[in-house]
């Protein structure tokens, strides 16, 4: 059955958004980020304090994509308020592995003994910090914290040697806190 679908996101003090075509940028506190949404039956309307999703005659799919879109915005508005943060743990047990940022790069040398360097290219918009044996990974847009922390546990990948024993590695401890 179709129905006209309405749903709300109500904004915290200090954040301020404006919409050009299907982009909308947020402004907070803590930073800025911007991200494109684009459904032809879906319409985003921002008004005081507020973002209004509305579809007209929802079918099974607007509910969908309009549920989709809520959960990216409440994620875009706590973000500006509050970065997110993933935490990632560094574990060499056969060789001292260096781990450092470099430029706009996330370097990790001497992995297993290997000569040749394993780096990874900064996403924009990310921060990343390595405190002793922790690696710490801040953004403002949560889906960019933790593409950046899967990256860096991905680096360390090992193959054809047993996980058992090649525990080697950088892997995620702490994930960005649950919005709820």
């Amino acid at each position: 059955m179709k129905e006209n679908l309405r749903e709300e996101i109500v904004l915290g003090k200090g954040v301020m958004v404006s919409q050009v075509d299907s982009f909308i940028t947020f402004k907070g506190p803590k930073g800025e980020v911007r991200r494109q949404f684009l459904h032809p039956r879906v319409h985003i309307q921002i008004g005081e304090g507020k973002i209004v999703l509305s579809a007209e005659q929802a079918t099974k799919r607007e509910k969908k994509i309009v549920g989709t879109f809520q959960a990216h915005l409440r994620n875009l508005v706590r973000g500006v308020e509050e970065p997110y943060e993933y935490t990632l743990k560094i574990c060499s047990g056969h060789f001292p592995m260096n781990v450092a940022v470099a430029g706009q790069e996330f370097v990790i040398k001497n992995f297993l003994g290997e000569a040749v360097p394993r780096k990874v290219g900064l996403l924009p918009n990310v921060e990343v910090k390595i405190q002793g044996t922790e690696i710490i990974v801040r953004s403002v847009d949560r889906e960019a914290a933790g593409q950046m922390a899967a990256r860096i546990e991905q680096l360390c990948r090992i193959t054809n040697r047993d996980r058992r024993v090649f525990q080697d590695g950088c892997y995620i401890t702490k994930k960005a806190v649950r919005a709820g």
